[in-house]
């Protein structure tokens, strides 16, 4: 995962480009997301991003970091080449250290590894100091004084300190990994080009075995595989170089030829301890920099609320005290319904959409296994079609707002032919919460006593 769903969710929080009872239907129609705030978030955000303008603010930003990692890792780069042209220089009169390029390859990325597996720990913390330690850190920021052009919008955007801290770290992997690639390209380089002889010295009281047992230990991922890239015991003795009196001792003259063996050690320290287990860190950086990002996107202004939207149900408040106490007349609608079940087989809606259906539903705390839109746009085969795979109970919403039509009167004469009991409910609009008049619903009492279809029922 990259930063952009961040950065979109951020913009499209910022226009509120649904209303409440979008939200809502979108999360009806999401039911395999219940529970799941992350993946809510993710669908709503695709669903959505075409209303942002373009260029997007999460393109922008992705390829400013993108500018600058590159530029990053360009220097790393060419510091790692030079910097191992400098430690495997050989002007032919003294032969390369081997010490100093240990040291840069096996104990600096070990060192490093372990400050970053720390800051791991300490990413949660705004001001971890770990984090600014990073080389990665103080190159970005003076890269940002020097004269180039970058969006307003992407000076002012801030981003969750969390997120921000694992962007450090995982880049601060690249740049260090890319720093050891230049390494060994200049070891290689050097090799193939020169003839040069290695030895090693200490003014620490190390002798070739102790160094030989140390090295064999250093040596333990590819020493069963590629003995030859391990230094032997005569090796070791041999290329021991000591300072004093400025000249070489005949016997290391005379094995000059032996002495360039350490380069096969040098190249497999450097692709295991420099190159390989930063890859792995860099894995870990990944997976923890995937993580926060989705533990940001629940911390941005308004991402709550929208979560709120998404899964909690609308409440209509179209219930009526009337209902509990309606007596029916020798006038009135004998086939009244005064509270709706909490389930049934199908339910339909006349010139109502299918999102606003499952919405209804969810007002009135019904369910159903199938939603159906009837009528308005709807051809007549295609209502057939709707009946024939209608069964049972029915419940049919209709617009209260809206008188009755032949077409709906013979609409529900076929559907009541064809099912055991239809409840015919008149709603308001949504902004009113589908409350409905009492003149209203009147209207719809009249014409279904007119019907006299002992299947249907009225709902007030």
């Amino acid at each position: 995962m990259n930063i952009k769903p961040y950065v979109n969710l951020y913009e499209l929080l910022e226009i509120n480009p649904s209303t409440r009872e979008e939200n809502r239907a979108f999360g009806l129609t999401q039911v395999m997301l219940k529970n799941k705030p992350i993946e809510q978030i993710l669908v709503w955000i695709e669903e959505h991003e075409h209303r942002l303008k373009r260029p997007l603010l999460s393109e922008t930003f992705s390829s400013y970091l993108y500018r600058v990692t590159f530029a990053l890792v360009l220097i790393a780069f060419a510091l790692g080449v030079l910097t191992g042209i400098g430690l495997l220089s050989y002007s032919g009169r003294e032969p390369v250290n081997v010490i100093y390029f240990i040291a840069v390859v096996i104990f600096f990325p070990l060192i490093t590894m372990l400050f970053t597996l720390l800051a791991m720990f300490r990413a949660s913390s705004a001001e971890s100091v770990l984090i600014h330690l990073s080389p990665a850190f103080w190159m970005e920021k003076i890269l940002g004084l020097l004269p180039t052009k970058i969006e307003d919008n992407v000076k002012s955007f801030q981003i969750n300190p969390l997120l921000a801290n694992w962007v450090i770290i995982r880049r601060s992997q690249i740049v260090v990994l890319f720093f050891s690639f230049g390494l060994l390209l200049s070891l290689l380089g050097v090799v193939v080009t020169k003839d040069i002889a290695f030895a090693w010295s200490t003014t620490l009281n190390i002798s070739p075995e102790a160094l030989y047992d140390f090295l064999y230990t250093l040596a333990f991922p590819w020493r069963e595989l590629i003995p030859a890239a391990v230094p032997s015991l005569e090796l070791i003795e041999q290329s021991q170089y000591f300072r004093l009196g400025g000249k070489l001792n005949e016997e290391m003259i005379a094995s000059a030829s032996q002495l360039g063996e350490w380069w096969k050690f040098l190249a497999f320290s450097t692709l295991f301890y420099a190159i390989f287990l930063r890859i792995l860190i860099f894995i870990l950086a990944s997976i923890g920099f995937n993580r926060a990002i989705k533990e940001s996107l629940l911390t941005l202004k308004g991402a709550s609320k929208l979560l709120r939207e998404i899964n909690e149900p609308i409440i209509s408040t179209h219930a009526k005290k009337r209902e509990s106490t309606f007596i029916p007349n020798d006038k009135s609608y004998e086939q009244i319904v005064n509270a709706l079940d909490a389930s049934y087989d199908v339910i339909h809606g006349w010139a109502i959409p299918h999102d606003e259906l499952l919405l209804l539903g969810d007002s009135m705390q019904v369910i159903s296994p199938r939603h159906f839109e009837v009528g308005g746009a709807n051809s007549f085969d295609e209502d057939a079609e709707v009946i024939s795979k209608s069964h049972g109970e029915v419940l049919l919403f209709v617009k209260g707002w809206e008188p009755p039509t032949m077409d709906f009167v013979d609409y529900l004469n076929d559907l009541a032919d064809k099912v055991d009991k239809v409840i015919v409910m008149p709603i308001g609009t949504m902004e009113n919460y589908y409350e409905i008049t009492d003149k209203e619903i009147d209207v719809w009492e009249n014409k279904l006593s007119l019907l006299k279809n002992k299947k249907v029922w009225l709902k007030r």
